[in-house]
This record gives C-alpha cells, structure tokens and sequence, in this order.
C-alpha cells in the first residue's frame, strides 16, 4: 500500500475458538457463533467475498452507464479442499443480474473481478469459476 492510498474502512473482529466460540466485529453488526470443530471460515468468506463483488457489479454497471432494473445477486460456494499439497480453497460465484442483456451482464460480472478487492485477493492463489445464472 502506498502513502498515498486512503483507508475508506476497516473491518474489526474479535473471534473466540472452542466450544462457545465466536465472531464479533466492533461495530456489533456481526454477531456470530463459531463452535468447533468447524469454525465456519469458508462460510464467512463466502459472505465477505459475495457482498464485495455485489458492489463491484454495481461500480461497474455506474461506470458504463449501465442501469440495473433490480438488484443483482450472488450465491457463493467456497471448498476447502486437502490434497497431498496441503489445504486449499475453490470458488463457485454463481451470478444473477436480472432485466439485464445477457452480454452486458457478463461483461459486468467479469469487470467486477478487476474491482472487487476480494477478487483481486484471491487472483491466481484459487481456481474461481464465475457462472452467469
């Protein structure tokens, strides 16, 4: 990051393991159990990821004067995978951007890859397949 870049906003939590264990941003507008053995990570990142992209959709669609007659939408599946490497993720983004042409909305989706800092996170690291539904 350079001097010259701008926080807009920081995302603070604080998370517990165990039995009682838990998520709690700051703000208090996450308010989440986490009990183990699953800790509900894929889950949370789905939700973070999907929510980012939903607004990169929206930044792309205002960039190319695109109006969106209804809000789009996105069902995310994050796998957490365990091969002879290691762990790893996969991501499935299926993608619905309704009252939308068909090529204007895949051009959206994909421009919101280049936009959403999730996306840009995770390029190259995980295999991400994209789906227009």
């Amino acid at each position: 990051m350079t001097t010259a870049a701008k926080v807009l906003f920081t995302g603070q939590a604080h998370v517990t393991a165990g039995h009682d264990g838990a998520a709690r941003s700051q703000d208090g507008q996450l308010d989440i159990k986490l009990p183990q053995p699953h800790p509900a990570a894929e889950n949370l990142f789905a939700a973070a990821w999907s929510a980012c992209y939903l607004g990169a959709i929206g930044l792309a669609a205002a960039q190319r004067k695109v109006k969106l007659p209804q809000e789009p939408s996105v069902d995310t599946a994050i796998d957490l995978n365990n091969a002879a490497s290691g762990f790893f993720l996969r991501a499935r983004l299926d993608v619905s951007v309704p009252g939308v042409d068909r090529a204007v909305a895949q051009e959206l989706i994909e421009a919101a890859h280049g936009i959403c800092p999730y996306s840009k996170a995770v390029h190259g690291n995980i295999e991400v397949t994209t789906t227009l539904v």
